[in-house]
Order: C-alpha cells, then structure tokens, then sequence
C-alpha cells in the first residue's frame, strides 16, 4: 500500500473516531494494522475481554511470530488460567491448559508441567512462585505493565503504537478545501451554494435557480469552520456557519432521587440552604419572581441573587489596557505543566504541577525556582492494595490539580493515582510534609478548600464517582457524597448568606450541588452540550461562570443564572473541535480568560463576544493551561516547551520590577498572615476593615484565596531591624535527636548505606560483603512505621537465620569497591564485592542469581528508571556495562572513562545517564543511542592533591536537571546535559577531607560527611553552609577523635533525617530536634530575610564559588 493510502487510512481512522463508529475504529485498525491502539487494548486486558484481546493482536502479531509475541500469548493465557483456577473452575481451566497453553509445551515442557501441577493445588498460591499474587484486578494491572513492555520492545509493533499528529478533523477540512476549490471553478458562483452531495463534484445552478438550504443545517459541513487561505466568495462564505446560540438546557433544577427522605425541587437556584436553617429564615420570605412549589419552599431556595457591599458590574467593557499580555518572564520547568495556581497573599509565588508528577513553587518575578518536590508516595505501607499493586511495577503519578488554602499556609496536589498531598508552606526553605490522604479509587481530579464549621476542610473528587471532604488538619474523612453515575471531573466549593455547599461536575457533563450533610445531591442537570465541565464565581462571589468541552471536542463558556437555574450567556468564539478540555479563569469581576487553539483568549463579562486573543508569540499548546494571580496583574499560561509563560499588564510590569529589585535581599521578611490551624476567617488576621468583611468571607469559603483582600499587616520594629545571620552550630548531643542503631553482628565498617523505597528501613553493606537490614514497626510510638529516632529498630534476619552476603572468593576487599542497588518496590537488591554480582530476595535473603564474575569487577551499580530489568554496571576497567538481567546479555559497553568508575545517575528529563570515575571526570551518555554527549573533568583546587583512587560521585538534583558531584575535595552543581560547573564548594585547607554527600529527599539540602566526623548541611540553590555538626553531638568522647563517617543517606520522605555508616561499623540516624523541626536557619541572600551579613572568616562556606 502506498504511504498515501496508508495516510488515508489513518484519517479515517480519526474521522470514524470523532463519529463515535467505536467498533469500526478498532476493526479497521486491526485490519490494516497501522496502529495498535495501546488505551483500547489496556481496557480490554483490564476488563479481561480475553478473547477479544487476542483477535485485536492477531491481526499485528502471531504467537509464533518472535520471542516478544510468545511471551505476550502466554502471559495473556497463563492470567486466564489462574483466574480460572482462582474462581474453583477446574473444568474451564483444563480447556484452558489443553487449547490454549498446550502450544508452548514444545518451546519450554517443564513449565507446562509445573503449570498443569497447579490443578493438584487447593490455592495455586501455595505455589512459591505464586505466593506473591494478589487478586484478579491488582494482577491484571501487573501483567498490563509487562505486556506494554514487551509491545514496545517487539520489532512487529515499531511505528504502530504511536498515531500521526493531526489537526482535529482533518479529512473535513480536506474536503472543505476541495469544495471551496471547487466552488471558486464555478461559473456563476453562489454566495451560499447548494451542497447536496460529495459523490460528483460541486457546481452551482443557474443564477435564477432555487435556492438550497444554507450548508449550516449540513451535518457534514456544518461542524468544520471554511479553512483560511482561499479568498472570501461574497458574504459569510459558503462553508462557514456561524455560531448557534445555546439555548438555556435548564427549565429549573431536577431534584435527585434519593434514599433519604426528602421533598423535589422542581424549581430554584443555586444559592442553597439545608432543611430548618435559622440563618437562612428570611430568605424564604423574599418575594419568588416565579411560581414555586411549596416543596421548593419547604427547602428555602434563595431564588434571587445575593448582592454585597461595593458589587458594581457596570464597566468599560471593551478596553483591554487592563488584560495582561506582555510576556515578562519565561520558566522552564522540566515537564508538561497541568495545573496552576497563585499564591492568595504573595503575588508573584505561583505553584505548577506536572504530567510527570512534579510540582514546584516559583518567585516569577526573579524568575527563580524555590521549592521542588516530585511524586513519591510517604508512606507506601499505609496505602490500600490496589495503590500499591499499581505502583509495583509503574511508580509514576501526573499532576492533576494544585490549589493553594486561603490563607496560603497549605497547598494540596491531587494526582492520577489515588493520592492527594498537603504540604505546609512557610518560606523557600520551609516546606514540609502536611499529609498524606489514600483519597480515591483511581485518579484524583480536583482539590480544593473550604471552611465547613469553620474550619479548614480539603474537598477531592475522583474517578471512583465520589466527593470527599477531609479535616485539613487531621486527615480524618468528615463527609463522603455518592450520587455521580461517571467519574466526577470538578469541585467548586462556594458560600453565601453563611449557607456553605457544593457544586461537582462530572465527565457525563452532569452537574450535582451538595450541602454539608448526608441528605443527597440538591441539584441533578447538564452541562452545555454535556461537557466535561469546571465552574468558578466571580471574584466577589456573586457571578458564577463554567466552562466545559463535549466529548465531541465542541467548548462551551457560559455565565448561569442563579435565580432561575438557566444560562444567562453563551460566549462566543471557543473551538469547535478543542484538544482536551479548555480551561479557563476569571479576574477583577470584570474578564474571563480561556486556553483555546493554541492562544489566550478574552471576554468581557458582560458581552458575550470574543473581545481578544493573545498568540504569546507562539510556542502554546492547542489548550494551555492558565491562571491570574489574585489582582488580575499577571496570568501564568503553560507552553508545549514544558515551561511556564508569565503575561503581565502596565501594574504587573511594574509589579515584577519591584520584585527583581527585591531579589537583592533589601527588604526585611514578613512572616505570613494566618498560620495554619487558627479558626476563624480564611485570612487568619482581624485586620481587614468591616468594608471588606462581607467579600473576604466569601472569597476565603469559596476555596480560592486569590480573592482574599489585599491584606497588609502591621510589622513590628523589631522586624524592620536587619539582623546578623550565622550558621548553626551543634556540638553536644541534647542539641540534637540522634540513635545508634543496635547491631549483634560482626562490626566491620560500612562501606554503603541506603533507605528502603518505603522510608521504613536501613539497610547497609559493610567491608566484610555483609548486608544488614535494620526495620522499624509500626506501633504507638512510632504511627507511620518509617524510620525514627524516637524508636529503636530491629537488625532483622528471616527465620532461616541466613545472612545476604556478597560473592568474595577471590577476591583483595582491600583493592574491592563494593556497590549495591535497590530496586523500586524494595523486593529485591543487586549488590557486589568485588566478586560477582548477587541478586537478593530482600524478604528472604536468599540469592536468586549471580552474574558477571570478574575481571573485571564491578563499582558501581543502577537500575535503568524506565525498565528494572536493565542495570548499569560500572567497571573496575573505566567501562560501563548496560545489562539485561532477564536475558543475561550485555547491550553495550561504553567507554570514556581512564579509571575505574565509581558514580552512575540517570534522568528521565534529560533522557541521559551521567557517569563519573575515579580519574575525577564526568561523562554524559545518550539512553537512545548511547553515544557519550559530553564529557568534563572536576576543577581541582590548586595545591590540592587528591588521592589516584579517590571515588567521584554523582547524585541528581529532584528535577533532573542538574547534578551533585561529590569529590573528596569538593561538592559541586554541574548542569545535566552539558556538564557546566554551576556551583561549587572546596573546603578550607585545614578542613578535613570530604567521605560522602548527598541531596535530601526533596534536594533543597545537601548533606556532607567528614574525615573529622562533622557533617555540615548546606542549602542547594547555593551550596551555603546553614548548619554544622560535630562528632560530639552523635558521638561519645573516646570515639568522637577516631571514628568517622563513611557514608551518609538521606531519608526519601522526611527532609530533615539522614543516616551515617560509620568507620567502627556503626549506623547512626539523625534527625533536628522537635523544637527547631529543621537544620539551622537558610542563609538570607537564599531566603530573602533581610541584609546579608557574612558570618565569620573561619565559615567552611567562605570557599564557595
């Protein structure tokens, strides 16, 4: 076939798609075999559609065709097999065994068997291999993950998992630029032609020859807008239709059958008030402009809207001199941005989340990033089975929503896998695990805040079809509200005349509205063409605007009518066929802001036509995400570049000059207003004046704290005063929490340590090729079972009492540079001395393998991020070795390096992988083709001479961008890709030698160890000394001189803990007292806390460059 026709092909494909002919789709994609479509095949597999899965891939692939193609089949039968088993059908399993696995008997017969002895079984999970399996939907997840590994990798399936990049409906638009070519060609042109049928080419009648029906009511053509670049042919042109008005969809409110007993609604707004409410009696006494049903006055519906003090609509509507859209500022985050949102106090700090899982914490007006976390569950023990089977074998979660609380003192980040996250935010360098919330089955879509009881409440939705309210202190679930028939897409939280409730949208394009009982939904009705939907008010609460985009991809941006449960207008100039669902804003009680067709676009509030559009320039995907920070002054909108772009108007220009000129650290720091957990208003200070009281009560219930007035509360003296700044110094042990871990093993000195995945246990590698584990339980003490200093772990064994120790037969531990890795859900561990390479069970600490037997020995050892079945392997001999374990191949063998390597890191961003060796040079390797980009040596210090075998490490940076080099005479940033030197830190001449360093869990610190036994903490951005410690304070007086650390571990969910592997064979944790919560205080040039005043000439930071 043609690569034409086989274009063509595709966009039919696309066509049939956007028509909904679902089966036709999935036919004709098997049937051609041009695209497998990898989402229609997972929802089969997790459906189990068995033989459905199977006729799909017989038409791109055979059992017999490959080795990827036989283990596909036989993963596919074996899960029908087992569940047959699971489910006591032993007569449907012996089908199975016969018909269906029966033809892999010849390629592996002892499999069969063992297979077939499983029947003999009463649970086939008495089975050691099986011991593990869990039910039939968290194995189904399993074995999806596996069959997309094995997709990806068979050669029968290159180039068809990925469909070309079309715009929407392009076979319309090619046949609308043939009509419109076709149409020019006519003799006596039509200012609106007849078009009766594609199957002859078009051509008009006589001049005098009745006229057709305009094309608008053609059901082809009337969808796709004329396609620029013919000339116009007289009026509107023939194959344009001009927008439709939509009708109001809503008579009045349909009540919700539930049951709870209850009186319908037929009639009434949205403003609603809960059964007997005494704050709400004069309502119902209002005059109704409308006749309403004593049940509806029963439930005292507010049916008129509710004005407030200085609500004044009336304005300029067609000037747009206050609409930000001058770029002032460009951020690159890293990966596909999804959500946004501004500070409610702090103008120019704006929270991002990403597809990826990211989030981050920008000050756009220094255009510098302050804060970066990516996804990593806290405490994976404590979540549901169905989470952690998701998570085995795919530890990857997008960002769906970020949402900063009123009073900007918390933010919450809800993502695609069950979480939501609350941090606690202070400050750049204050950032803190708030809480961590199992909210939802499946993704959690929305999160936002409100005050129910006055207090501050978390509300999620999900795709599990619920709403769910949460204590924002405790965690505790207050309310859970059921109703939705499909996964709900949106909360918008809202309160008037102090009636608190809810409005949820879900992806049915259904609209519900929930008080804070347990009475039902109050409101059941539809969307504008069904669309998935988000709703928002108006800065002063009393205009509310949703909009939405149809399944169809047609967008809708509407105002509603709150007296009468209507539409009030229908905005024009949104897409026809939008990509994904628009998002919009709304600012200054004035403008709404949508991302459509690859720009920003505007309306007045009261005119419902398009009143601009802003490009940025280009580089904007089909529907970007935006946001306005509280005073409408700048909007931040998401690039396709996976960056950020920041608009501004004349006052945000002006805005973003202060702050630059601020960066300079010449103002003192205020703390912010309302800390968190003060009730009462969502400001969290009584300073506002009574004018502002009715508006910042809305604003703060609303859930959205941009709309909190402008609050400037008074700063004392003493804080206007420029203090002297000097790091901490920590040198006795009630300075600090700290524990020695009990050990009734050989103490031989630790040569490497590490955190288990879950944040739970220690697990540590000492001279002798001894492994030992250290766990903590989960008891009164100790709630979340991670590691802690407040309780004593246990040095754990299996009952055999076996010990996990490494291959040394023939082996100089003198000369050996032992090495481990851990794999992501902590089941297993890769780990050498110098001999071969051991891969332990970490449950039962039996050897399930060895490999790579020396010459030469392995150094260093890490688990590629995207495939656990492929590690790198340093070399005594400078090569790296990229290995398959499951097939015990190695692919490559890289070479760059003069001596043995001894530091190997991976990015997923940057898709590379950044080695360093003991010859004190950094390599940057491609992970497509492997090819070495870039290469660098360290800047010794002049006078310097480090040791020939000193080891030279590298760590990546939370982002992955950048990278923590660690040499015995330096810690340094380098750039990821390039290798530039960004930062470094030598220590003074009389400082003793580096022995590790390492990034803490969320890479705002790096952690140092010592020959002395000290170990300093210095912050990240700038590697700024903040804090020192000395061996006394962990440490007894007779060892404090002559034992220090050799390695040091960061804990991977607490920031603030890290772990010391000693020289005396001992492992210390530490952790800061509860008083002081964190290491010393940031440096101010970091945080921004006044003049910076350099500590004294003895500092270790005064060597940083």
């Amino acid at each position: 076939m043609s690569s034409l026709s086989r274009e063509l092909v595709f966009l039919i494909l696309q066509f049939l798609d956007e028509e909904k002919f679902k089966e036709t789709v999935h036919k004709l994609e098997k049937e051609s075999g041009f695209f497998f479509n990898i989402r229609y095949f997972e929802d089969a597999v997790t459906n189990g559609e068995w033989e459905e899965v199977e006729k799909y891939l017989s038409g791109f692939t055979k059992a017999d065709d490959n080795r990827y193609s036989m283990k596909i089949f036989f993963e596919i039968r074996k899960q029908k097999y087992l569940e047959a088993l699971d489910k006591g059908d032993h007569a449907k399993a012996v089908e199975i065994l016969t018909k269906d696995l029966k033809v892999f008997s010849t390629f592996n017969e002892g499999l069969f068997k063992e297979m077939t002895m499983l029947l003999t079984l009463k649970n086939f999970r008495e089975n050691e291999q099986l011991s593990k399996y869990g039910d039939t939907t968290s194995a189904r997840a399993i074995m999806l993950v596996e069959l997309k590994k094995l997709i990806e990798a068979n050669p029968l399936f290159r180039d068809k998992l990925q469909f070309p990049t079309l715009r929407s409906s392009r076979l319309r638009t090619l046949i609308n630029q043939s009509l419109n070519w076709q149409h020019q060609l006519c003799k006596n042109p039509k200012p609106n032609p007849d078009i009766k049928t594609l199957f002859v080419d078009h051509s008009c009648g006589q001049p005098n020859g009745a006229r057709a029906p305009s094309p608008v009511t053609n059901p082809l053509m009337g969808s796709v807008p004329r396609v620029g670049g013919f000339p116009s042919i007289g009026g509107p042109g023939p194959f344009q239709h001009a927008p439709t008005p939509l009708t109001a969809p809503l008579a009045g409110w349909m009540a919700n059958p539930s049951p709870v007993p209850h009186q319908a609604v037929s009639v009434g707004s949205m403003g609603l008030t809960p059964p007997n409410n005494a704050d709400s009696e004069h309502v119902l006494k209002r005059s109704r402009p409308f006749a309403v049903s004593e049940e509806a006055k029963k439930l005292g519906i507010n049916v008129l809207p509710v004005t407030y003090r200085g609500q004044n609509h009336p304005h300029n509507s067609q000037s747009t001199d206050d609409l930000p859209k001058t770029l002032v500022a460009n951020l690159n985050q890293g990966s596909a941005v999804k959500s946004m949102d501004f500070h409610p106090n702090q103008q120019t700090l704006l929270l991002v989340g990403t597809n990826i899982g990211d989030i981050a914490i920008w000050e756009v007006g220094s255009r510098e990033r302050l804060a970066f976390r990516n996804f990593k569950v806290w405490d994976l023990g404590a979540c549901s089975m169905t989470l952690q089977a998701s998570l085995a074998n795919d530890y990857t979660a997008s960002v769906n929503r970020v949402m900063w609380s009123p009073d900007g003192n918390l933010f919450g980040v809800a993502y695609s896998k069950h979480i939501v996250h609350l941090y606690a935010y202070n400050s750049a360098d204050d950032l803190r695990n708030h809480l961590e919330i199992d909210a939802h089955v499946g993704s959690v879509n929305d999160v936002a805040f409100s005050h129910p009881n006055k207090q501050l409440s978390v509300l999620t939705c999900g795709e599990d079809k619920a709403i769910k309210v949460w204590d924002a202190a405790t965690g505790a679930r207050q309310y859970t509200f059921e109703g939705h028939e499909a996964p709900v897409y949106s909360v918008c939280p809202h309160y008037k005349e102090n009636i608190q409730f809810i409005f949820s949208t879900a992806f049915d394009g259904k609209i519900k509205a929930w008080l804070y009982d347990n009475m039902g939904s109050r409101v059941d009705y539809d969307a504008p063409g069904h669309s998935c939907t988000t709703m928002a008010y108006s800065a002063d609460g009393t205009r509310l605007f949703s909009c939405g985009t149809s399944k169809e991809g047609e967008s809708y941006i509407v105002e509603w009518n709150e007296s009468e449960g209507a539409v009030k207008r229908t905005y024009l100039g949104l897409g026809k066929r939008s990509v994904g669902v628009v998002q919009f804003d709304t600012t200054k009680n004035r403008f709404l802001a949508a991302g459509d067709e690859f720009a920003i676009k505007y309306w007045d509030m009261d005119n419902v036509n398009l009143l601009t559009t802003c490009g940025v320039d280009g580089g904007l995907p089909a529907s970007p995400c935006i946001r306005f920070n509280k005073e409408g002054l700048l909007l931040a909108v998401s690039t396709s570049e996976n960056g950020v772009k920041v608009l501004a108007n004349s006052e945000g220009i002006s805005l973003m000059h202060s702050m630059e000129n601020r960066a300079s650290g010449a103002v003192a720091k205020v703390p912010m207003v309302g800390q968190f957990g003060a009730s009462g208003s969502a400001a969290g200070t009584s300073t506002s004046s009574d004018r502002n009281g009715p508006v910042t009560a809305i604003a703060a219930l609303n859930g959205d704290g941009r709309n909190l007035p402008d609050i400037k509360p008074k700063i004392s003296d003493d804080l206007e005063k420029p203090k002297i700044w000097k790091w901490t110094e920590i040198s006795e042990s009630f300075q600090l929490r700290s524990l020695r871990l009990p050990d009734g093993l050989l103490s031989v000195r630790i040569i490497r340590l590490i955190y288990t995945n879950s944040g739970g246990a220690i697990l540590a590698l000492a001279y002798n090729a001894v492994h030992k584990l250290w766990k903590w339980q989960r008891n009164e003490r100790n709630v979340t079972g991670k590691v802690t200093t407040v309780v004593a772990p246990q040095l754990w064994q299996p009952s055999s009492g076996i010990l996990m120790t490494n291959d040394i037969s023939e082996t100089n531990l003198e000369e050996s540079v032992p090495c481990f890795a851990l794999s992501k859900n902590d089941s297993y561990v890769m780990s050498a001395s110098g001999g071969k390479i051991s891969l332990f069970n970490m449950m039962t600490f039996k050897t399930m393998t060895t490999f790579m037997p020396p010459p030469p020995a392995s150094t260093y050892l890490a688990f590629h991020p995207q495939d656990n079945n492929v590690i790198a392997i340093g070399m005594e001999d400078s090569s790296i070795q990229i290995y398959n374990v499951r097939i015990d191949e190695v692919k490559i063998k890289l070479k760059g390096h003069q001596k043995r390597v001894t530091g190997l890191a991976f990015s997923n961003v940057l898709n590379v992988l950044v080695s360093s060796g003991a010859d004190a040079q950094l390599c940057v390797w491609s992970l497509n083709g492997w090819e070495k980009k870039a290469s660098s040596f360290l800047q010794i210090p002049s006078g310097r001479t480090p040791n020939p075998l000193a080891q030279t490490r590298v760590q990546f940076h939370q982002d992955q961008t950048q990278v923590l080099v660690v040499h015995e005479t330096q810690i340094a940033i380098y750039e990821g890709s390039k290798l530039k030197c960004i930062k470094q830190w030598i220590p003074p001449e009389s400082s003793a030698a580096i022995t590790d360093a390492t990034y803490s869990c969320d890479s705002q610190l790096v952690y140092a160890s010592f020959e002395d036994g000290s170990v300093s903490v210095f912050t990240a951005m700038g590697l700024k000394l903040r804090c020192q410690i000395s061996a006394t304070a962990y440490l007894t007086s007779s060892l404090s001189s002559r034992v220090y650390p050799i390695v040091i571990a960061a804990h991977p969910s607490e920031p603030n803990q890290f772990a010391l592997g000693l020289t005396d064979g001992s492992v210390h944790v530490l952790e800061p007292l509860d008083t002081e919560g964190k290491w010393g205080m940031a440096p101010p040039q970091e945080n921004g806390a006044g003049p910076s005043i350099s500590p004294v000439a003895s500092a270790p930071d005064q060597s940083s460059k």
